[in-house]
């Protein structure tokens, strides 16, 4: 069955290690038949949310008008979604932070967002996998928050300079992942 799949990445490097594992995803669950809609957050024009409560208030799911505004939409609208980042001082980067805090506003404009799958593609430059703990524990409990499946997560340490990913089978790891959904 096709899915609606969006994905958010958090790299601000186009042509890094994650950015190629969220191609490799893209590519094969294209070939599946689902449908990609890619957000590069880091590109984005977003901050984080600021609690202010007014959410879905003017019609859009954030008051204060920014890129979160085109990304919500798809979200709600998604059978699936994606998040592809390195890691960033042993957690999420501050780019995709801002996405996953603002989905805040689904809770509280009263959005019926449970039932979606997701999925994290991360890779991090040491070779230690707990580095991970940092994404995959608040990754995991916000799926669980939202009544999200948690249907797979892409973990590839070892990989900081642009290119390391080929020296991985993170990038066939990445495109194994799309036969998930």
């Amino acid at each position: 069955m096709s899915k609606k799949i969006v994905v958010v990445t958090g790299s601000p490097r186009k042509k890094g290690n994650s950015f190629a594992m969220t191609e490799a995803f893209i590519q094969a669950a294209q070939a599946k038949g689902h449908t990609i809609t890619r957000f590069d957050a880091a590109l984005k024009n977003m901050g984080g949310c600021r609690a202010c409560e007014t959410c879905f208030k003017t019609g859009k799911a954030c008051s204060f008008n920014d890129d979160f505004n085109t990304i919500a939409p798809a979200i709600l609208e998604a059978d699936a979604v994606v998040f592809s980042m390195p890691v960033y001082w042993y957690s999420i980067p501050a780019q995709i932070k801002g996405v996953i805090d603002r989905l805040f506003s689904f809770v509280v404009g009263g959005k019926d967002i449970a039932g979606k799958e997701c999925a994290v593609i991360v890779c991090c430059e040491e070779d230690d996998m707990s580095v991970f703990d940092g994404v995959r524990v608040p990754m995991e409990r916000s799926a669980a928050l939202m009544k999200w499946k948690m249907v797979g997560e892409v973990l590839v340490p070892g990989v900081l300079n642009i290119g390391d990913i080929e020296k991985t089978d993170g990038c066939k790891q990445a495109a194994a992942l799309a036969e998930k959904f």
